[in-house]
């Protein structure tokens, strides 16, 4: 049997990467607030590549669990902008 190793509810940071001229952080925050509510400009960090053809997005979320992180890693993957979510 399969232990969660980590315990809920908390702050979990989702990082984003796509390139940077997609609407990335709409389109992500988006999918972010149907799960977890409201994304304060806090809560999110926002870094362009070296190149400036990427962004990285982190989201710091309020989980409440391994099902709720499921939905928004699902949701992320199949988000055609999303080149990766860690």
């Amino acid at each position: 049997m399969s232990e969660d190793l980590h315990k809920f509810p908390s702050e979990f940071a989702i990082k984003v990467m796509g390139r940077r001229d997609s609407d990335l952080r709409a389109l992500t925050q988006a999918i972010i607030e149907r799960h977890a509510g409201p994304m304060p400009d806090e809560k999110v960090r926002v870094r362009t590549s070296a190149d400036g053809n990427f962004l990285a997005l982190t989201y710091l979320v309020h989980a409440t669990g391994r099902p709720q992180l499921d939905d928004i890693y699902r949701e992320l993957t199949a988000c055609k902008a999303v080149l990766m979510a860690l």
